[in-house]
């Protein structure tokens, strides 16, 4: 395949998006657009050779990776301003777990043009077949290595009321998935695996069913893990009422009603109108929690939410 524009391309960085697999999902645009570029700024040139060579490109290319990045920045912006640099990822939309942004960040501050060429993303197309609600997700790329920097990375998304996305290769999978099912509890969820290539596979379960079947048999390739998003018990009156009291004794009502809001899944003007009640209620089982919010201090026990 011989692909080349019929003009020139203007100057600029071109924001490309290749292949997570099959070579057949690179668009003709991106095909024409890596053609025609000056210099092809690669996360790994000897993966991009391949993908030039499947289309007939002859192009310079220079590496740009998170250990070179600081270095080859300033370059690749003073070419993009007189000439058509690419950015391209080993597979994907690049800045998607890679450290194009500050690319991009410095081109544009530099009044280069910055051009996207969209295309195959792994986390969008493993959203597509896990099955799981889609209208909300939150992308956490690869968890750290070390446990107790995966956990707390994985605390601080534990509330989030959003399907949750993770990058992953196979051998750490189930250790992944375990500590996932340890932290989030046993949610619906999916794994994803060689998504676009012969052995796609996408299963689905729970985060401690998917830990039993790989924690024996790990999964081979590149792997993206989807994960529902928290179980929302329907609150009690009880429940709307303390948290709702404990909130209020350090935050303003407004900020206290938009917390307890989320914390429980409740309509705002539901929680606002029981909290005027609870603020402005003269009985003496509120007296307590309004002298304490009238002085900004909790008069809840240690513990309670």
């Amino acid at each position: 395949m011989n692909l080349s524009t019929a003009d020139p391309l203007p100057p600029g960085l071109y924001i490309v998006a290749t292949p997570i697999g099959n070579l057949g999902d690179l668009s003709p645009r991106a095909a024409a657009v890596l053609a025609g570029v000056a210099l092809i700024a690669a996360e790994d040139t000897r993966v991009t050779a391949k993908l030039l060579a499947h289309i007939g490109a002859g192009v310079p290319m220079t590496p740009y990776h998170d250990h070179n990045a600081d270095a080859v920045r300033p370059g690749l912006v003073a070419r993009a301003t007189s000439h058509a640099v690419a950015l391209v990822s080993d597979a994907g939309t690049p800045l998607i777990s890679d450290p194009g942004f500050k690319l991009v960040r410095d081109c544009r501050a530099a009044g280069v043009n910055v051009v996207t060429v969209p295309g195959a993303c792994a986390a969008i197309a493993a959203l597509t077949l896990a099955g799981l609600p889609t209208d909300r997700f939150l992308f956490m790329g690869f968890l750290p290595a070390k446990a107790g920097a995966r956990d707390t990375a994985i605390d601080e998304v534990a509330n989030v009321r959003a399907t949750l996305v993770f990058y992953e290769s196979g051998p750490r999978t189930a250790v992944t998935l375990a500590a996932l099912a340890a932290r989030l509890g046993d949610r619906p969820a999916a794994v994803a695996r060689e998504i676009t290539k012969k052995f796609e596979e996408a299963v689905d379960g729970t985060l401690v069913s998917l830990a039993a079947r790989y924690g024996t048999t790990p999964p081979r390739g590149e792997v993206v893990i989807v994960v529902g998003g928290p179980v929302v018990t329907p609150a009690t009156a009880a429940d709307l009422d303390a948290v709702l009291a404990a909130a209020m004794s350090r935050a303003p009502l407004s900020t206290a009603v938009a917390e307890v809001s989320a914390a429980l899944g409740l309509p705002r003007s539901t929680v606002y109108a029981r909290g005027l009640e609870l603020r402005d209620a003269p009985n003496a089982e509120n007296l307590a929690a309004r002298q304490a919010l009238q002085a900004g201090t909790s008069c809840w026990p240690q513990g309670e939410p």
